[in-house]
C-alpha cells in the first residue's frame, strides 16, 4: 500500500520553506565575497555556512511537517491591520531616525507597533518603549559606540 505525501503542519511546512529559501539566498550572495578558510576566514565564510545551516534546519522542519505524527495545523488568515501597523512603524522609524534621533523615533516606532495588538494599552506600550530605548542606548550608543543621532537635530 502506497501512502500519499500530505502536509500535516502547514505552519511547519511554510517555516521550513522560508528557512530554506533565506538560507540558500544568504549562501549564494556570500559567494560573491572572499571565502577564506576556517583558519583565516574571509568576509563570505561565516554568512555562507550560516546560510547552509539555516537551509538544513529548513529541510528538517519541512520534513517534520510531513510526518504522520505531526500536529495538524493551518496557517491563519493574514490580518492586514496588524501587518500595516507593524511594517509601517518600522518604515517610519527608518525615515525618522536622522531628523528625530534614536530616542524619539524608537519610542514612536514601539508605540505604533503596539497599536497592532488587539489588547493595546498606553501604559504597557510606553513602558515597553522606554525599556527598549534604554537597552538600545546601552548597547548601540554606549556599548558599540555607533554614531547615531540620539536626539533630534534641532536640539543637538
Amino acid at each position: 500500500m502506497r501512502r500519499s505525501l500530505k502536509i500535516r503542519s502547514q505552519k511547519g511546512f511554510a517555516a521550513g520553506l522560508l528557512y530554506m529559501v533565506v538560507g540558500a539566498n544568504v549562501s549564494y550572495v556570500s559567494t560573491g565575497y572572499t571565502m577564506g578558510t576556517a583558519a583565516r576566514m574571509g568576509p563570505g565564510y561565516f554568512p555562507f555556512w550560516l546560510g547552509i545551516i539555516l537551509a538544513v534546519i529548513g529541510v528538517i522542519v519541512l520534513l517534520q511537517s510531513l510526518r504522520i505524527s505531526a500536529e495538524r495545523d493551518t496557517i491563519p488568515h493574514l490580518d492586514m491591520r496588524t501587518t500595516v501597523w507593524v511594517l509601517g512603524s518600522v518604515v517610519l522609524f527608518g525615515l525618522l531616525l536622522r531628523p528625530l534621533g534614536l530616542a524619539l523615533s524608537l519610542v514612536l516606532m514601539v508605540i505604533l507597533a503596539s497599536m497592532a495588538s488587539h489588547e493595546f494599552g498606553w501604559k504597557g506600550a510606553v513602558l515597553n518603549a522606554l525599556l527598549l530605548l534604554s537597552i538600545s542606548l546601552g548597547a548601540f550608543i554606549y556599548g558599540l559606540n555607533l554614531q547615531l543621532p540620539v536626539w533630534p537635530s534641532f536640539i543637538e
